[in-house]
């Protein structure tokens, strides 16, 4: 007999509540001020919870844009992930699963650059921050299946090749030279250097 799922506490489903509160706060503030522009006071005054409340959930103004990016990082992932399973060119499929992630980057340009920047030099012990770093391996796993695919391409070198796609996919989207830029720009530069990366 299965072992059924123990309900969740009271205690559980309030902080639960309030995490929702405070990413939805920050998305918010985030979106329409940019995060340099906003303090952990307001974000804290529109989830309606104390400052100290607010630290229990993310110690720093990174960290709570960490927290909100990955909720859209990960499902741009997915929906990538999903759409390059159907697309045999492996070139086109790579894009497919990189186009997603570099549209919820670019949706308010600073803070995709911030998160970036965050993701690189934050504190690699608060909780975001991992789940930011674990967001970007699942990135070059993906991409590392796709090219997988052909024949010419070992295990060890799609690994290799899907870091240096990360890498040119994350350069492209924080180069001070790509501010500018549209989401298409940034794409079409990306496969442009990974299409030569690729057998021919």
């Amino acid at each position: 007999m299965p072992l059924a799922t123990p309900p969740v506490g009271r205690r559980e489903r309030n902080k639960q509540v309030k995490l929702e509160r405070i990413t939805a706060a920050a998305r918010e503030l985030f979106t329409e001020h940019g995060v340099d522009d906003v303090t952990t006071q307001q974000i804290a005054e529109k989830a309606d919870i104390g400052t100290g409340t607010l630290f229990l959930y993310a110690k720093t103004k990174g960290e709570l844009l960490l927290l909100v990016q990955n909720s859209g990082y990960a499902a741009a992932l997915e929906e990538g992930r999903s759409a390059a399973e159907s697309i045999p060119d492996a070139l086109d499929a790579v894009m497919a699963i990189v186009g997603p992630v570099v549209e919820c980057n670019r949706v308010q340009i600073d803070n995709g650059r911030t998160y970036l920047r965050e993701l690189v030099f934050g504190d690699p012990d608060e909780p975001h921050h991992r789940e930011a770093i674990a967001l970007t391996i699942q990135t070059e796993e993906a991409i590392a299946a796709v090219l997988r695919r052909d024949d010419r391409i070992g295990p060890r070198d799609a690994s290799t090749l899907a870091h240096v796609v990360s890498a040119i996919m994350y350069l492209s989207m924080t180069s001070p030279a790509n501010v500018a830029l549209t989401v298409d720009d940034i794409l079409q530069e990306t496969r442009d250097q990974v299409r030569v990366l690729l057998p021919h």
